[in-house]
């Protein structure tokens, strides 16, 4: 047997790639609540063999479980320890680890659970509404309401609020709203019964907007009967007639929320600063601050904002399979890459700061650091490489952009542990990168953790109607589960917005999911 496949009979697990289409990390939760981890690989392997002494060995060393005759294969179950053993063996051409599949149904994206949006039923959501400012909304996906409980208004000159060409108001949306139809994801509110108000505030370029246009975006949620405004957006000048603005919606029983900005330092960002909104900060699935989420005295609430997964206009996501020597790795597609498909040998192309000498006709592995993602397909491209992978240069997943540079090889990213071991053991092996279209995707944002508390904030309020917005902002802020320095903090506000425990500070109710 060759280092190789040692290294694959023994590592291999660390590369299984999750069947779900939206790249599910291996150690992660599957469609069908088991982990990967719960069916250990180590166990059953596929054996091919090339005469009836292969296929007598394959019957002696382990039990079958599956007869693949045309293939000259079977499924068994083999200890680990007679796996060397048995490869020496007369007539046995190969043994590799039996990769776990699971269905491509619905995922919950870890949000849901973190939030406890899932502890609460949303029964009663149709009696509140959530107005979405953002870029649109695609009324065709297949995992969002599209029929009488959502509503839209057309500002100005950004077009149809029921299009999206941008892509960030629909995976918003979807964090609020998914259906739970067993396709996709969930949302925090997935009965479809949560009135939903569309207000199309950017243009499907992603332009800037401005703060006047904002508040008559505002405007328009009032007159559509909003309870809650979700602001995934922001800037750092403030302004007095949209402070007031949205003071006196406060006032009227209208609860704004929105992101607390993206720059990772102390700025302030508003909306999300004024002091009639609700400022959320971004933490990742570890409840860890996102290091790009903003830090200062406005923040009041956390919610995730790294790598959701949740719905975004049809076929625009860059969805990625990597394979490298016979193995999957978990990959996902960089936000701009090409769809299309790379194949070749594995080369190390270190950091990408320079054209890949050693790239031509060849998949290149980089490692993240130093220059932008871009820079390293480009050096790739420039050096005749077929397509880019980047591993990451700290634990967790890496979903990386593009940008404006325009590249023509496929792209994606894959997380260090998994890129240290192709490194290790898969240079010279075949790889292949195909990055397709996809219906969902993963972003990073406090745009995404603003969506989380502005669900639960209908989720609570659906079972608690007569209760007034202030009310509804102080169960949000005293059942909130505290995070780094005991009591409120720059980082994490007040904390994690919890659904049931809010519910429960308002006396509770019959909201508790079944």
């Amino acid at each position: 047997m060759t280092e190789a496949n040692k290294w694959a009979l023994g590592a291999g697990a660390g590369l299984l790639a999750a069947a779900a289409a939206w790249g599910c990390a291996a150690d992660t939760e599957s469609h069908t609540g088991a982990t990967e981890q719960a069916i250990s690989p180590h166990d059953r392997y596929i054996l091919t063999f090339s005469d009836e002494l292969g296929a007598a060995s394959a019957h002696q060393y382990g039990e079958v479980l599956v007869d693949l005759g045309p293939q000259n294969a079977v499924a068994a179950e083999i200890p680990e320890n007679a796996i060397e053993e048995l490869s020496n063996q007369p007539g046995i051409e190969s043994i590799e680890v039996d990769p776990v599949r699971y269905p491509q149904g619905q995922e919950q994206p870890y949000g849901i659970e973190m939030v406890q949006a899932d502890l609460v039923s949303d029964a009663e959501a149709g009696n509140k509404t959530v107005c979405v400012i953002d870029s649109g909304y695609d009324i065709a996906h297949e995992d969002l309401p599209d029929g009488e409980h959502v509503t839209k208004s057309d500002l100005g000159d950004t077009g149809d609020a029921f299009e999206d060409g941008c892509g960030h108001g629909t995976h918003v949306t979807g964090t609020i709203a998914a259906l739970n139809n067993d396709v996709g994801v969930v949302g925090v509110l997935p009965s479809g019964l949560i009135n939903i108000h569309v207000v199309k505030y950017f243009n499907d370029s992603c332009g800037a907007s401005f703060a006047s246009d904002l508040v008559d975006a505002a405007n328009e949620c009032v007159d559509a009967g909003a309870d809650v405004i979700n602001m995934s957006l922001g800037g750092s000048l403030p302004s007095g007639a949209a402070r007031r603005a949205f003071a006196e919606m406060l006032d009227d029983g209208i609860l704004p929320v929105a992101a607390a900005g993206n720059d990772g330092n102390n700025r302030k960002s508003y909306p999300a600063s004024y002091d009639a909104v609700i400022s959320v900060a971004a933490i990742d699935d570890s409840k860890e601050k996102a290091e790009f989420s903003q830090t200062n005295n406005q923040v009041e609430l956390a919610a995730p904002g790294v790598g959701v997964l949740s719905t975004v206009p049809v076929d625009s996501a860059e969805i990625a399979e990597l394979t490298s020597g016979g193995d999957d790795v978990s990959a996902a597609g960089m936000d701009g890459s090409p769809l299309s498909s790379g194949t070749g040998p594995l080369v190390d192309c270190g950091l990408g700061t320079d054209t890949c000498e050693d790239a031509e006709g060849a998949v290149c592995l980089i490692e993240r650091g130093e220059v932008s993602f871009a820079d390293k397909v480009l050096s790739c491209q420039a050096g005749g490489g077929a397509a880019a992978v980047i591993y990451n240069n700290e634990d967790g997943d890496l979903f990386g952009t593009l940008g404006d540079e325009e590249t023509s090889i496929p792209s994606a990213g894959i997380r260090q542990d998994d890129g240290q071991a192709l490194l290790a053991h898969r240079l010279g092996e075949e790889t292949t990168l195909e990055v397709e279209p996809g219906h969902y995707d993963r972003l990073n944002g406090t745009s995404m953790a603003s969506p989380h508390v502005a669900g639960v904030a209908a989720l609570v309020w659906s079972h608690h109607p007569d209760s007034s917005a202030e009310e509804i902002r102080a169960a949000l802020q005293e059942s909130a589960k505290d995070l780094g320095e005991p009591g409120r903090n720059h980082e994490f506000g007040f904390g994690l917005v919890q659904a049931q425990a809010a519910l429960e500070f308002l006396g509770g109710g019959d909201g508790v999911a079944e």
